[in-house]
C-alpha cells in the first residue's frame, strides 16, 4: 500500500482534530424531570377488576397530558412496559400513547425488565435526551394481576393451532382424537423464577435467614411505611400526582390503622412448614394493579412550554448477580448502587434522601446490612471499606411499596416522580433510588434538585 502524500496527510490530520474538537464541544445536556402522574394503586381483584394494562396505562398517560397541557402534543418517545402481559399487549406503549390523546406522530417503545421496567425506561430516555437524540420522553409502566392471562396447557394449545389449520370437517374432527377434559385445566399465571422454580418470597426467606433479619425488624419497617404513607395521604401530598381511574381516587392498600400487634399475629406466607418463616402478608408487598408515568425533557424543551423543572436525573446503573448459584435473588441493587456511586465519586454521606423499593421488608433490611458488611463489600462490591450505614430517617420518608403496593412495571416511575417532588417539598439536594427486580437484577438512579 502506497503512502499518503503530505498534503493529503495534513488534510486528514486537520479533519481529525476538527472532529475531536466537535466531540469535546458537544456536552451532555441535563435531563429534566418535569413531573409524573399515576392512577391510584389497588390490591389485585379489588378496584380494577374490569381494567387492563392498556386502559390503566392510557388513563395515567392521559392524566400526565392534562397536567402539563400536552393533549395532542408530539412527544419524541414514550417508553413503557408491563410484566404480566397478554399477547395482545405486544405494542402496549404505542397503543396507550394513542389512547391517551398524544399526537399520532409520537412513537411508543415497549420494554420490560421486571420490577425495574419504568425506571430503566427513564434511564434509557434520559440518555437519549442527554445526548441530544430526543428533546422529550415519557417513561411509564402498568401491571394488572386482576387481568392476568389465563392460558391452556401446551397439549390443548397445540390442538387449537391444528384446528385453525384444518380445512375439512374430518380434519377438524381428527384434531380432537384422544382428547381428555383434563387438557382444559388452565395454567395458572406464575412469576416464579424459571431457573429455581421458587417464588420471590421464597428467595427472600433465604436472604432473611442468611443475613439474620428478624420478624420484628421486618414488621417495624412495614409499620413505618404504612404510617408515613398514611400521613402523606392525609397531608394531600399525592393530590397532584394521582389521576382517578375507574372511580378510584386513592391507593387502597395503605393501612392507617396498622399496628405492630396486628402484624405480629400474621402467619408466614412463604415458609409455612419449617417454623422459621418470617415473611408475612404484612411485611411483603401485596399483588397490585396500577400504572404510573413520568415526563422527562431537555431544559430547552421545558422552557419553551413554560414547564418548571422539579429535578434532574443525573445518573443510573443496572446490576445483576448469580442468583442461580446462591446469590440472594434481590441483592443485585447493592451492586447497581455501588457501581453508580463509584462513577459519581459519591458516598452515602452525599445523599440526602433514599428511595428504596420495598418488595419485602426483609429485602430492604438485607440490602442495608450488606452495604455495611466488610466481607460483602470486599468480595461482592470490590470495595476496601464498607459503604456504611444509612440514617433510617432518610429512607422512604413518605412510605413506599409495602404501603402503596407494587404493580411491577409501574413502581419505578412512581418512585422517580415521587423523588423529584420530594426533593422540593423537603428542600433537599440529592436522592438515591434503588429497585430490586426478578431475575437477580437491580436498577439504581441519582436525582438532584433543580
Amino acid at each position: 500500500m502506497g503512502r499518503l502524500k503530505p498534503a493529503k496527510m495534513a488534510k486528514h490530520k486537520r479533519e481529525f482534530y476538527i472532529m475531536v474538537k466537535q466531540i469535546k464541544a458537544k456536552q451532555l445536556r441535563r435531563v429534566a424531570i418535569i413531573g409524573g402522574s399515576r392512577i391510584p394503586f389497588c390490591r389485585a381483584y379489588t378496584g380494577y377488576t374490569n381494567e387492563t394494562n392498556l386502559s390503566m396505562l392510557s388513563t395515567a398517560l392521559g392524566g400526565l397530558a392534562d397536567k402539563y397541557g400536552l393533549r395532542g402534543a408530539k412527544i419524541d418517545e414514550v417508553m413503557a412496559g408491563a410484566v404480566i402481559n397478554h399477547s395482545k399487549d405486544f405494542n402496549l406503549a404505542r397503543e396507550a400513547t394513542l389512547d391517551a390523546g398524544f399526537s399520532p406522530f409520537t412513537p411508543g417503545t415497549t420494554i420490560q425488565i421486571a420490577c425495574g421496567t419504568s425506571l430503566q425506561a427513564a434511564l434509557t430516555l434520559g440518555a437519549k435526551i442527554a445526548s441530544g437524540e430526543i428533546e422529550s420522553g415519557i417513561a411509564a409502566g402498568a401491571d394488572s394481576i386482576s387481568d392476568s392471562p389465563v392460558v391452556f396447557g401446551k397439549k390443548f394449545a397445540h390442538r387449537m393451532i391444528k384446528l385453525s389449520r384444518a380445512r375439512s370437517f374430518g380434519e377438524k374432527l381428527g384434531v380432537f382424537k384422544g382428547f381428555s377434559f383434563g387438557e382444559l385445566t388452565p395454567s395458572a399465571p406464575s412469576v416464579n423464577e424459571p431457573r429455581t422454580k421458587m417464588s420471590m418470597g421464597q428467595h427472600c426467606e433465604l436472604m432473611a435467614r442468611e443475613w439474620g433479619i428478624t420478624r420484628e425488624a421486618q414488621d417495624k419497617l412495614a409499620y413505618e411505611s404504612h404510617k408515613n404513607a398514611s400521613a402523606a395521604i392525609d397531608d394531600g401530598y399525592h393530590d397532584d400526582l394521582i389521576v382517578p381511574c375507574a372511580g378510584i381516587v386513592k391507593d387502597n392498600n395503605v393501612r392507617a390503622d396498622s399496628t405492630l400487634e396486628k402484624m405480629a399475629s400474621m402467619k408466614p406466607a412463604f415458609d409455612k412448614k419449617s417454623g422459621f418463616g418470617t415473611l408475612t402478608a404484612a411485611n411483603s408487598t401485596p399483588l397490585t394493579d396500577g400504572a404510573s408515568t413520568v415526563l422527562l425533557a431537555s431544559e430547552e424543551w421545558a422552557k419553551e412550554r413554560g414547564l418548571p423543572v422539579l429535578a434532574y436525573l443525573t445518573m443510573g446503573s443496572v446490576g445483576a448477580n448469580n442468583f442461580g448459584a446462591g446469590d440472594g435473588l434481590l441483592m443485585a441493587p447493592t451492586i447497581a448502587v455501588s457501581d453508580m456511586l463509584k462513577r459519581a465519586d459519591l458516598t452515602f454521606d452525599d445523599i440526602d434522601l433514599f428511595e428504596i423499593h420495598e418488595a419485602f421488608a426483609a429485602q430492604v433490611l438485607c440490602t442495608l446490612k450488606a452495604w455495611n458488611d466488610k466481607s460483602y463489600c470486599k468480595q461482592v462490591l470490590g470495595r476496601d471499606k464498607v459503604m456504611g450505614k444509612i440514617d433510617p430517617k432518610k429512607i422512604n420518608v413518605k412510605g413506599s411499596s409495602l404501603a402503596y403496593g407494587h404493580p411491577f412495571a409501574a413502581t419505578g416511575a412512581r418512585i422517580l416522580a415521587n423523588t423529584a417532588k420530594l426533593l422540593n417539598t423537603e428542600n433537599k439536594n440529592r436522592a438515591l433510588i434503588s429497585v430490586c427486580t426478578a431475575g437477580g437484577m437491580g436498577v439504581a438512579a441519582l436525582v438532584e434538585k433543580a
